[in-house]
């Protein structure tokens, strides 16, 4: 078996134990034993992940704006301002750690909103919700704005 074979056969049965012996040959500079296109995968997998978890942060978010904001139920605005005040952290979080994810929250913003939109309507078939998001989509604003203040 090559190293090549090899590395994918590790790389298919044990992926932490792949990491680490690919960790350990990178820092070792064995450039020539490294399963290069699995390392690829792995890293575009990785900012894969980031852009999912913003798209799903900030569709928690705009779900627990929209509850806060449209849906009467005074017993239950705590708990979703904790739940956007979480968000927000962990969104900026995300986007002090890749500055760049700043261009895909932009681009996908009117997918995100019509997402946690139908799930909101869904779940509060009796309450009223705007079309179109009727706020600033400048991602620093939806990371500050107590929109139900106004």
């Amino acid at each position: 078996m090559t190293q090549t074979q090899s590395q994918k056969t590790l790389y298919k049965q044990d992926l932490v134990a792949w990491f680490d012996d690919t960790v350990a040959k990178l820092k070792e500079r064995r450039f020539d034993e490294i399963d290069i296109d699995s390392l690829v995968e792995e890293i575009e997998g990785l900012a894969g992940r980031d852009k999912r978890e913003l798209e799903s942060r900030l569709e928690v978010l705009l779900c627990h704006v929209l509850k806060r904001i449209y849906v009467e139920s005074p017993n239950d605005y705590r708990g979703w301002e904790l739940t956007i005040r979480e968000q927000r952290r962990r969104i900026q979080r995300l986007l002090k750690q890749s500055p760049s994810l700043r261009n895909h929250l932009n681009q996908n913003f009117s997918e995100i909103w019509q997402n946690a939109l139908s799930d909101t309507r869904e779940d509060y078939p009796q309450s009223q919700f705007p079309d179109a998001w009727m706020f600033s989509t400048e991602i620093d604003d939806l990371l500050s704005e107590k929109y139900w203040r106004y």
